[in-house]
């Protein structure tokens, strides 16, 4: 989508930025990226809990588009040795629905002053009240944001009260059983007073070069079902 998504929310406010092309081709995959942005906009010595340290959730170029490709990178100081880069990676759909939306990844930084969650419907971003959902757990923060945004389809990631409490080694959670579990994750989205994640994406991924692309994608299709009717056989 060659654009990611900043969010600053000590001010409160959010915005788009291009990918830099040399930057992307020399760091593939969200984990390569990220660790470059993480590089970046970070120093050793920061505290991983501090509001300048940033929280980013990266997609890889295949999410989306190829087989198994639903996976998100989520890059961090970790609290849990404060000085290492904190990796994890959580499947499923909140990573296909980011890159829907318009995004390749988000940048998050600052401390919010209350809890809130971050609203992403395509181009229609907010920082949302979310006092409401403080307290809760990640199942029961699920199906509150659900409800109230009418659409089952919106796709989110969410911390529960260990999060909230700065627990170390907090993870962050999506679609019940799906978790970004390393590293404390949670802890660092919980100190920016940040609840949940939740996403909405109706655009096409582009792809440079869709007949090849398709006819591989095939190819490994074919591939993938032939080994698991062979694993089903005890093959």
């Amino acid at each position: 989508m060659n654009k990611i998504l900043e969010v600053d929310l000590t001010h409160r406010t959010t915005h788009e930025k291009a990918l830099n092309p040399g930057i992307v081709r020399s760091f593939i995959g969200g984990r390569g990226l990220g660790t470059w942005i993480l590089w970046d906009r970070a120093n050793p010595m920061m505290d991983p809990l501090s509001p300048k340290s940033p929280l980013i959730f990266l997609t890889g170029p295949l999410t989306g588009i190829a087989p198994g490709g639903a996976h998100t990178c989520v890059i961090f100081k970790s609290p849990l040795t404060e000085i290492t880069l904190g990796r994890s990676i959580t499947g499923a759909q909140w990573g296909p629905e980011l890159k829907s939306a318009g995004y390749d990844g988000l940048i998050i930084e600052g401390r919010a002053d209350s809890p809130v969650y971050l609203y992403i419907n395509n181009s229609d971003v907010e920082i949302r009240d979310a006092n409401h959902l403080w307290g809760k757990t990640t199942i029961e923060t699920d199906e509150l944001l659900k409800e109230s945004l009418d659409d089952a389809c919106f796709r989110t990631l969410c911390i529960g009260p260990a999060g909230e409490n700065l627990v170390k080694y907090a993870g962050i959670l999506q679609e019940y059983h799906r978790a970004a579990g390393r590293g404390g994750g949670g802890c660092v989205m919980g100190s920016k007073n940040l609840k949940a994640i939740s996403v909405r994406g109706s655009n096409n991924i582009p792809i440079e070069k869709p007949d090849e692309f398709f006819k591989i994608r095939s190819e490994v299709e074919v591939k993938l079902k032939s080994a698991r009717e062979s694993t089903r056989r005890g093959y």
